[in-house]
């Protein structure tokens, strides 16, 4: 084929391969290639998952490709916390261990295969990783390093074979994936004397990762439709989509959030057409209480989600609350899809929890908002939209921020009076306005609206610890990370807040470094920390701290800070303040 017909792309490529291969064969081949069989069905379909496509699998080799880079280290993480569950059910001499590689680079394609120096980049980091281990090349790090809660280790520049040039190494530093690794969390939930339910994130099967923005929101919206009823336990959208796109075994994973029912399915959209699949476990004995496919027009998939949410609670043997219409003012007016899909989006952009997130979030509700004016929803994440410019100190204008969030609530209250987030942003506005009392029957109203609202209980455990009551708070705090077994970082800033106000300084410590661990730019933690740290005389660490926050930001100011934090105890909040600044942050 002459150079100028060659189809080349960018692609991110998986190559993998199982460590001392021909010793196994040697020793007992019969039981390697059943081992191995099973295992490369295991990687396959998490490649599928994905969205991934097997290139090539010869022998213990296997090559794969994938459109994004983020969900190929993802899926090389997944592969090896698979193979380490697996085994360690067997032998130690019966084990197969795999080395991963993961490039970022230019391919040539050929019918549905690969070449060049991108695929053969690929393989030489493979050899180089460690059993069990993923090397990935420079080009790939700078695409994940700030995007993915992982750890690397810099092996910096080696010369591999037939590359001219070296190549930059980093290593993925795995450890056995655990479910909240700080004490509180530790332990597996008891199951409630009543009803408690978890849905795992549905499965996009329409092979396009823009849909998965679809497949989330139907979830999302049946967790919502769930938590209306206060006889259900539901636990929460943060820690059941920690499961995402990994293969589960679904009696475990129960038993880790806590819940009696699991709900599992797949969405499959095409054109006008929508395919659903959902079905409702009992991890008791791991039967389907039922299993059920829908087949709808597209227009119809607000009513579907009703209805899937109706079966799941006759499922697990109670009534619907309030009737069957009790959903529909959680819908778009319009009934337009498009609006949907745009809610959808901006509540993927804010779970980002960062200013750039906020901004995209915000441009998603104001284009729904245009397309659909009576939305009451919309005004309520429009509202915290701009309350949260003032927290991410990215507001032009404070009074502007504040009278523009007082407005979009208002709208929202006015056209559903009983919306839950239009309650819980009016809550976030009375706290930016210094007023507790109110902020606080905010939440308890919207605490009211949906009882298993793990963000109102949350907040509610913050404002009461920043008004005195301590212990209360970290009961609330603790009643929204039951409801939540696998927090947001934010939930477990509130728990290390509560811990420094009760002076239990290494319990603090031991959670922000969590949130840390987990997301290490995330600001307000490293804010904590530097407190808590100079609090328990550890100047040096606190220092430290101070640096990274104004690396993070660095038109930090604690005139900005103290604006936006309320303690209601006068000397409590000096002190909170003067310990940030004896830690150098002005």
């Amino acid at each position: 084929m002459p150079p100028e017909d060659l189809k080349r792309k960018l692609t991110a490529i998986l190559s993998a391969d199982v460590a001392g291969y021909s010793r196994l064969m040697g020793e007992d081949d019969d039981a390697t290639v059943r081992t191995l069989t099973g295992y490369r069905e295991m990687i396959a379909a998490l490649i599928k998952q994905q969205r991934g496509r097997v290139v090539d699998s010869p022998g213990d080799n296997l090559l794969a490709e994938f459109s994004s880079v983020l969900s190929a280290v993802s899926c090389a993480v997944e592969i090896q916390r698979e193979l380490q569950d697996r085994n360690a059910q067997l032998p130690e001499s019966r084990r197969l261990e795999y080395r991963i590689g993961v490039n970022l680079g230019d391919v040539i394609e050929e019918e549905e295969r690969i070449y060049g120096d991108g695929v053969n980049i690929a393989a030489r980091l493979e050899s180089l990783a460690e059993p069990g281990g993923i090397c990935i090349s420079g080009s790939v790090y700078s695409q994940v390093k700030s995007r993915l809660k992982l750890e690397y280790e810099n092996l910096g520049e080696k010369s591999v074979k037939n590359i001219k040039e070296p190549v930059s190494v980093y290593r993925i530093l795995i450890e056995p994936e655990s479910v909240a690794d700080v004490s509180a969390k530790k332990k597996e939930y008891a199951l409630p004397e009543g009803p408690s339910i978890a849905v795992l994130p549905f499965v996009n099967m329409s092979g396009d990762p823009e849909q998965e923005y679809f497949s989330d929101g139907l979830t999302e919206n049946i967790i919502t439709g769930l938590s209306a009823d206060g006889r259900l336990l539901v636990i929460a959208r943060n820690s059941t989509f920690s499961y995402k796109g990994k293969s589960v075994d679904i009696q475990e994973v129960a038993r880790k959030l806590g819940a009696q029912y699991m709900v599992e399915g797949s969405v499959q959209k095409k054109e006008d057409r929508v395919r659903v699949t959902a079905q409702l476990i009992d991890s008791n004995t791991g039967h389907h209480v039922w299993a059920d496919r829908y087949d709808r027009e597209l227009k119809d998939i607000f009513a579907l989600q009703d209805e899937i949410t109706m079966k799941i609670i006759r499922g697990v043997g109670i009534g619907l609350l309030g009737g069957e219409g009790t959903r529909e003012k959680d819908m778009p007016p319009s009934g337009r899809l498009e609006v949907y899909m745009k809610v959808m989006k901006a509540r993927e952009y804010f779970f980002r929890f960062n200013k750039e997130g906020n901004i995209l979030a915000r441009q998603e509700v104001e284009d729904a908002i245009a397309l659909d004016p009576e939305y009451s929803l919309l005004y309520s994440v429009l509202a915290l939209a701009h309350l949260y410019d003032l927290w991410f100190q990215s507001s032009e204008s404070p009074i502007t921020s504040i009278a523009q969030a007082s407005k979009n609530i208002e709208k929202s209250l006015a056209l559903d009076e009983e919306g839950y987030f239009a309650h819980y942003a009016l809550s976030a506005l009375y706290w930016l306005r210094k007023e507790p009392d109110k902020a606080i029957n905010a939440l308890e109203r919207a605490i009211a609206i949906n009882p298993n609202g793990a963000d109102a209980y949350a907040h509610l455990g913050s404002f009461f610890t920043c008004t005195g009551r301590v212990e209360e708070g970290l009961n609330l705090i603790n009643k929204a990370l039951r409801l939540n077994p696998i927090p947001p970082a934010l939930y477990l800033n509130y728990l290390g807040a509560a811990y420094y106000f009760l002076g239990r300084y290494e319990d603090a410590i031991e959670v922000y470094e969590e949130v840390l661990k987990r997301s290490p730019d995330y600001l307000f933690a490293h804010v904590g920390l530097t407190a808590t740290y100079i609090a328990s005389g550890r100047e040096e660490k606190a220092h430290h701290q101070a640096e990274e926050a104004l690396r993070l930001d660095p038109g930090f100011s604690l005139d900005k800070f103290a604006e936006t934090v309320f303690i209601k105890d006068e000397a409590e909040f000096e002190r909170y303040i003067e310990n940030l600044r004896k830690a150098g942050l002005k």
